[in-house]
């Protein structure tokens, strides 16, 4: 029987480790022994709220298994800096990189926790200069603080806005030279440049196409995060969650994630 709103963790994620990582992944636990696609992401490629997420309908999809390291709020920090994820994912046979926003990463002008990378836990003195009129020890989250400082003046956001997209491509450019298989780069919710919007937080499309040398697919579903009405099947969380969910992208996008990523995983596999 299948709840679509139940109490507080109803929805069973089969928490597990990989080797001596001190992160806690979604499972089922599986066996590190080739052929497998690995997952690399954040809340989508976990499947936050998700009973069935897009890597594991790739499984049932190509019968390879699906290794999904997804992490809910990630950035790129938590995977370049776990090697038991890194070798992990480079003996895989193709490796699934879901873009991440350029927000939960430690950069020039903050840092953020090494594995929840959602957290802001300090400011850089260049950051202080250039925003002398706001507190930064008002913030917990990144997101929060982004969008506050783009309230507070869009012109200053546009030296933050410029610095935190260089930095992230340079971190993922060192990302993929670490990840040796064929990686398939994958973008949900197509375009956000701002602070705002539903794909990954300042990725344009220019600089997608300054990493395509670097990978052997791109995939992009541009559908975003929500449709209209709110459909909870497929979806498990708790009574005081449902805002939560609404964030998150609803199971037709995973359908959508995995019925695009098919006919090029069954070329490289």
């Amino acid at each position: 029987m299948t709840y679509d709103i139940l109490g507080p963790g109803a929805l069973d994620y089969l928490p597990c480790r990989y080797g001596t990582s001190k992160l806690t992944f979604r499972g089922p636990l599986r066996t590190l022994t080739p052929p497998y696609v690995a997952f690399l992401g954040g809340t989508a490629t976990f499947g936050k709220f998700i009973e069935q997420p897009y890597p594991l309908r790739v499984e049932h999809m190509t019968g390879v298994t699906s290794v999904n390291f997804g992490q809910v709020n990630a950035g790129l920090d938590v995977f370049a800096k776990d090697l038991v994820v890194i070798e992990a994912a480079k003996q895989a046979h193709v490796i699934v990189v879901e873009v991440l926003g350029a927000a939960n990463m430690t950069n020039p002008l903050y840092s953020v926790h090494p594995r929840r990378n959602d957290r802001f836990l300090r400011a850089s003195a260049p950051l202080m200069a250039l925003y002398p009129d706001v507190d930064f020890s008002d913030f917990t989250f990144t997101h929060h603080m982004l969008r506050h400082l783009c309230r507070t003046d869009s012109a200053r956001f546009g030296n933050v806005r410029q610095i935190l997209q260089k930095t992230w491509v340079r971190r993922m450019r060192r990302l993929l030279v670490q990840l040796s298989s064929e990686v398939i780069l994958l973008r949900i919710g197509g375009e956000s440049p701002s602070a705002q919007g539903h794909g990954p937080l300042l990725i344009t499309d220019d600089m997608i196409d300054r990493l395509l040398p670097s990978v052997s697919a791109f995939v992009d579903v541009p559908s975003g995060p929500q449709r209209d009405p709110f459909r909870s099947q497929g979806m498990v969380f708790g009574l005081h969650e449902e805002d939560a969910a609404r964030g998150v992208p609803q199971p037709h996008v995973h359908a959508d994630a995995a019925q695009a990523l098919r006919p090029v995983l069954d070329r490289l596999l």
